[in-house]
This record gives structure tokens, sequence and C-alpha cells, in this order.
């Protein structure tokens, strides 16, 4: 029997050496770490399908709506001036994920990456379905082209079609919000052109890396793999092969058959792997049937000792993760209900006006802008503090915020132009007269006006 040697390590196993792609036919594999990432694929996969069409609070459980600039956290509603909240989100999945890494390795890439969920457990499905399993799917690359090659061909590829597409559409419900996503698509995409081409662009995309491109973005667009180098430690976590027990392998090729990225694991820990942990299940399947030891292939850290969570580094992660996560939630939970501003007018700072009988006016515009993120709707009365040279004038007095609504109300302050009024603050008190227990915020409001007040 000719025993094969492993695969070169001098470039990039998904490339053949003269540097186009090797066509990889993925083999199936079946045993106890398919079976765990079966399930958390499912559950990943189902949360990010049904998520966008489940409410809290009355609102979308997760929108990001950057066209109007609102956002809905799991019941919160958020607007575009409670962006420093992203901070602690961005920071945070920054420190976990590299604190995954410390610790389990690529856990993130073979277990919940979106795409090894999507490719995994839609994608090679519907191959598996149309083409066959991974010997009558390389028969099938390998024979002439005919009319049941095509037909099987073109099915696979429009069954990807509208996998891609629904993927596509329940991603923009993240952006554009569940139910008015369900009215625009009702409406045609003549009267929503603008959303129409960016869902035929994820349509596209996805079409193209999840049914085509593949291993390639893992291997030579995603910088996740090329710096695991910097967080790995030598208590990390990682798949390898038992070079101790090299004369068990019979070399038959099958952990290199059900890499989703091409490698060999024998060659030790590459930049390529996504630690799906395929191979292990490939290589106990052969050890059991050949009477031998399992685990030729196992989970095991660097240092080949006992996994410790109490590393530096790794508490330093969870400090920093700890903190993101309580600033976070302390953030959301003093949330004001209501935000209130004042601004001057768009024009000048101030207008003159002489009265029929000779006096000179000074008159300042204001503008109040109300966030009402509050789930219900609020009343307001706007009123000076006792001071008879200013005068409050505005059409609205007394006015309601809708839920979710932003609302501004225009206001001048009129006096004499004297120096008993010009520069001085005048206090402009803001009631929420709707709660049982009326809430007044109170500004201090300067009023400008010329230097001669004669």
């Amino acid at each position: 029997m000719t025993v094969k040697p492993p695969l070169s390590t001098e470039h990039i196993t998904s490339l053949n050496p003269d540097g186009s792609r090797r066509d990889l036919l993925v083999a199936e594999v079946k045993g106890f770490w398919r079976t765990q990432r079966t399930r958390v694929q499912v559950v990943l996969l189902a949360l990010f399908l049904i998520t966008p069409w489940t409410s809290l609070s009355g609102r979308q459980t997760l929108l990001i709506n950057i066209i109007d600039r609102e956002f809905s956290f799991f019941g919160f509603f958020l607007r575009a001036h409670n962006t420093p909240l992203l901070f602690f989100l961005i920071g945070g999945g920054v420190l976990t994920l590299a604190g995954i890494t410390s610790i389990w390795g690529r856990a993130w890439c073979g277990w919940a990456c979106p795409q090894t969920v999507f490719i995994d457990s839609v994608f090679r499905k519907i191959e598996l379905l149309i083409e066959g399993n991974y010997l009558q799917r390389m028969a099938l690359s390998k024979a002439d082209l005919t009319l049941s090659k095509v037909f099987k061909k073109a099915l696979k590829w429009f069954l990807f079609t509208i996998a891609a597409t629904l993927i596509a559409h329940s991603f923009m419900a993240y952006f554009v919000g569940s139910y008015r996503f369900i009215e625009i698509v009702q409406n045609g995409p003549a009267a929503h052109q603008t959303i129409f081409n960016f869902v035929i662009f994820f349509t596209a995309l996805f079409l193209f890396d999840f049914g085509w491109f593949r291993e390639q973005f893992c291997t030579i667009m995603c910088p996740y793999g090329r710096i695991q180098g910097l967080l790995l430690e030598k208590n990390s976590l990682v798949i390898e092969f038992d070079q101790q027990r090299k004369t068990d392998c019979v070399q038959c090729q099958r952990c290199v058959g059900v890499c989703p990225v091409g490698i060999d694991i024998r060659n030790g820990l590459q930049m390529e792997c996504i630690a799906c942990t395929a191979c292990v299940d490939a290589c106990d399947d052969i050890m059991r049937k050949i009477k031998k030891p399992e685990k030729l292939i196992q989970y095991t850290t660097l240092n080949h000792k006992k996994l410790k969570f109490t590393r530096p580094r790794r508490l330093a992660y969870i400090a920093g993760i700890s903190i993101c996560v309580f600033g976070f939630i302390f953030s959301l939970l003093h949330l004001k209900p209501v935000e209130l501003f004042i601004l001057r007018g768009l024009e000048t700072p101030y207008r003159t006006v002489v009265t029929e009988t000779g006096h000179k006016k000074v008159i300042n515009h204001f503008r109040l802008q109300i966030v009402n993120q509050a789930f219900d709707e609020e009343k307001y009365s706007l009123n000076l503090e006792s001071k008879a040279s200013a005068q409050l004038i505005t059409s609205t007095p007394e006015f309601t915020v809708k839920p979710k609504e932003q609302k501004e109300i225009h206001f001048f302050i009129e006096g004499p132009a004297t120096s008993e009024f010009v520069n001085q603050n005048i206090l402009l008190k803001v009631t929420d007269s709707k709660k049982i227990e009326p809430f007044t915020q109170t500004f201090s409001l300067k009023i400008l006006g010329p230097r001669d007040y004669n």
C-alpha cells in the first residue's frame, strides 16, 4: 500500500501550488462533536431568523435603524445621542472574543461564526440533498457535462439563491424594522428603491460567499485567523494530532477529507484551522473501527497541561468584560425616559423691535427639543419663573409627545431693551403635567441684546 504524506504547509492548503484554487469537496462526518455543533448552530440560526420578528414592551426586540437613528435593545428604546453605549458593546465584544480565544482557541470560528453556521447548517445541507454524499458529489464533479449534471447544478444554485434571499431579508429586518419591511416588500421595489438595492446587494453577497467563496474568506480575508497567534497562550485549547501516537495513524486521509478548509491536522497548529472538530470525530470513528484508542486527534492545550482560568491575561479579560457589562447595564437602567434640550434659534441671536409707544424690546428665539423614550404619551407645559419684565411667547404653551416621538417647540422670550433684562438669566420651567406628581425641569436661559440700551 502506498502511504500518502501529509499535505505540504508551504502554501495555503485551499490553493494548489500554482496558486489556483483547490475544489474542496468536504465529506460528511458523524460523532459527538458534530452532534454538539449541530445543536448550537440550530439555536443560533433560529435566533437570527426569529429575533427581528419578536418584540418586547411593544418594540422590536433588536432594531438598528440607522436611517431614522432609532435603536431598540430588548425593550429599551435608544436614539443617536445614546451612541456612547456602543463603547460598552464594542469593547465588551472585542474583549469577549479575545478571552474566548485565549481559553478555547478558535471556538468562535468553528462553532458560532455566521460564516460557519450558514454554510454548515444551510448550504451544505442543500448540496447533500441535491448532489448526494461526498462520494456522489466527487463523481458528479468528475463526470462529463450531461443534462442530469446541469439540472442538479442549476437546482442547487436556485435553492442557494432562495436561501441567500431569506437570509438577506432577515438581515435587513434588523435595520429597517420587521413590520415596516413587510410593508415595503408588499409595496414593491419602485416605492423603496434604495432598500430594494440593499436587499439585492446582500443577497448577491451571501450567495457568492456562502455558495462559492466559502473557506477562501476564512483563509484570505478574515483578519481574526491571522491574529490568533497573538491571542493564544501556551495553555489555550487547540485541536492537535498526538505526535507520540503517530504510528497509530493509518494514513486514511479521513481527517483531511472532512476538513472544511482542507488542512492536514497532522502538520500541527495552522492558521487556517477553525477548530470545527470535524477531524476529531472522523479520526475517532476510524480508531474505533481498527480497535485502537480514540483521541489520536483531540482537544488539548498547547502545553499539554490542565486548562486554567486564573492566568493573569485571562483574569484581565474577565475584569474588562465585567466592566463593560456592568457599565452597559448601569447606563441602560439610568437612561432618562425623556430627554430635553434647549437650543437657540437658527437665525440671529436676538432682534429688537420698537413698540407703538416708542419703547424698544428685545426678542430671543429658542427651540425646545424633546425626545420621548418612555412607553406612554407625555404632556408638557412651559412657564417662565416669575419676572415682570419677561414675557413668554409661543403658540404651544401646552403640548403632548407620543412614545418614540421627537418634537421641537419654538418659543420666544420678550422684554425691554434695558440692563435689567438684557444679559440676565431667565428661568424656564418645563412641567410634565400628566404625572400624578408633576415633574418640573428648570432651564436657565441668558437673554442677549444690544449694548446700547437707549
